[in-house]
């Protein structure tokens, strides 16, 4: 424990005292319980700073499009000769798998099938529904996300491996704000990051466990009860573990192309085994849709229409918090498999690779369940309204042939994109409490994924996992003013290096 730095000694302690906060009822707290004051504030942030996320994260998407034609786009996140550690396949796979894996897994048919019932604008369960169910599926989980993810991941790789500078998000505003930054300042800064992390990996393994048990529901028929989730957790919780204790290399690297190539049969499957034409068809005019409105859908705020204000609220804002909760965890990450590919690369590998794939998934698997309600009279959302939001991919498959092997894989991706999550979060938690060590100590490691895990069991047990992923939403907001600074860091870097380059061509 020599290693670690004051944000651990910080942020673990005031971890714990979350969890409890958590699991205290509503009779001992009735207004001061965490489930009511986080959403108390996040009801506040989202109704007075709604334009806020949405500028914000437009202004990074903007920023990376501009990355990718700059002069500083042959710039190589390392030493002039470093060579990338890891090939194409494996680095998106490694990006993939801790972006957002298990959320495409959980939301590919039931978000789609939730606008085409309940659509951002226009008549409900139409074929125009249908077109903008997927449109704006592709909005939420696309481009504006990863450019979230790409401008964070990018500075840390450049500081890191170019700079020579910490692993830590703190180091990133250092030519800002020179040594000030390697106080409590800086402190602070990385206590917002472990904390985002902690909090958003906890309710993401929380209601990936609530979805695996959903799938044993549809296999066994056994009741999906609360002791089923938390085995699941406990069982999750040591193969993770066991993996993290592996190493980089070996545990995440494995299981990354495991999960790309799981969810590929799994796609492949549903896509030739369903309405194959019109998935195709539904893909290229939803595609092209979003391109063409894209611009509008970013700036799209509704102060005449009270109740698509409602939906902008509940579905584009909570997005766009929740991607800058993650986006410190996810960042890190990508930046530490990243070392030695150019700017440009980097950036347009990170926007488009996962952009395209995750189109694809949420047509094959939301254009099938669309299909099923509107041509064929199935009711896959009775199916969500009964037992919940998990149901919805599992619903879908029993309509097809060999439901219950599908079932099987789907159950497997599952938790294999819950092992990576977790695994590539213990390894970004370690990193950023031992001063970005990329190899922090597996004792390290090992408390931060027994504190994770705790808390997805315990506030699971008392139904507190949304208002644990509500804390982690609101730290999104102070942290959407750090992601600011990071990009004026990163300009004022470039500048001189570019200034650098050019006199020594003088010479």
């Amino acid at each position: 424990m020599k290693k670690v730095s004051n944000v651990f000694w910080v942020a673990a302690p005031i971890t714990i005292v979350f969890i409890i906060w958590g699991i205290i009822p509503h009779s001992v707290l009735p207004n001061g319980n965490l489930d009511n004051v986080t959403s108390i504030v996040q009801t506040y942030l989202v109704d007075k700073f709604g334009w806020f996320y949405l500028l914000t994260a437009t202004g990074f998407l903007i920023f990376s499009i501009y990355l990718i034609f700059s002069k500083y786009g042959n710039i190589k996140l390392g030493k002039p000769g470093d060579k990338p550690e890891y090939n194409y396949l494996t680095w998106f796979a490694m990006l993939f798998s801790a972006g957002m894996g298990i959320g495409l897994v959980f939301w590919g048919a039931a978000e789609p099938l939730s606008h085409f019932h309940s659509p951002p604008y226009g008549d409900a369960e139409t074929s125009d529904a249908a077109k903008t169910a997927l449109q704006y599926s592709f909005f939420h989980w696309g481009l504006h996300p990863w450019a979230i993810y790409a401008t964070i991941a990018l500075a840390l790789a450049y500081f890191k491996f170019r700079k020579q500078a910490p692993g830590v998000v703190s180091a990133i505003l250092e030519p800002l704000f020179g040594d000030h930054i390697r106080g409590r300042w800086g402190t602070l800064v990385d206590f917002i990051v472990v904390f985002a992390t902690v909090f958003g990996v906890a309710s993401s393994l929380g209601f990936g466990a609530i979805q695996i048990s959903g799938g044993i529901r549809f296999l066994t028929g056994m009741d999906q009860t609360i002791v089923l989730q938390l085995i699941i957790i406990g069982i999750v919780t040591v193969l993770y573990l066991t993996s993290a204790m592996t190493g980089l290399n070996k545990g995440i690297k494995y299981l990354s192309n495991a999960n790309l190539i799981l969810a590929f049969l799994l796609m492949v499957f549903l896509l030739f085994a369903g309405p194959t034409t019109y998935i195709l068809n539904l893909f290229t005019t939803s595609f092209g849709s979003y391109i063409q409105n894209l611009p509008s859908m970013s700036f799209r705020m509704t102060p005449f229409n009270e109740d698509n204000t409602t939906w902008i609220k509940d579905w584009t804002i909570f997005y766009w918090a929740w991607w800058l909760s993650w986006s410190p965890f996810v960042g890190t990450f990508i930046a530490r498999v990243s070392r030695g590919r150019t700017i440009r690369e980097f950036v347009l590998g990170v926007l488009l690779v996962p952009t395209i794939f995750g189109a694809l998934w949420f047509t094959v698997f939301g254009g099938s369940a669309i299909n099923l309600e509107y041509f064929q009279g199935a009711n896959i959302q009775a199916d969500v309204n009964e037992i919940g939001t998990e149901a919805a991919l599992f619903s879908v498959l029993e309509n097809y042939p060999f439901a219950i092997v599908m079932t099987i894989i789907a159950i497997l991706l599952i938790t294999t994109f819950f092992i990576t999550s977790a695994d590539s979060a213990t390894f970004v938690l370690g990193m950023q409490t031992t001063n970005g060590s990329l190899y922090p100590p597996n004792i390290v490691k090992l408390i931060w994924g027994l504190l994770q895990s705790s808390a997805a069991a315990v506030l699971l047990w008392q139904g507190g996992l949304q208002a644990l992923q509500t804390a982690s939403i609101i730290v999104a907001f102070p942290f959407a003013f750090i992601m600011i600074l990071v990009i004026a860091s990163l300009i004022k870097s470039f500048r001189a290096e570019a200034k650098d380059i050019d006199l020594y061509r003088r010479r």
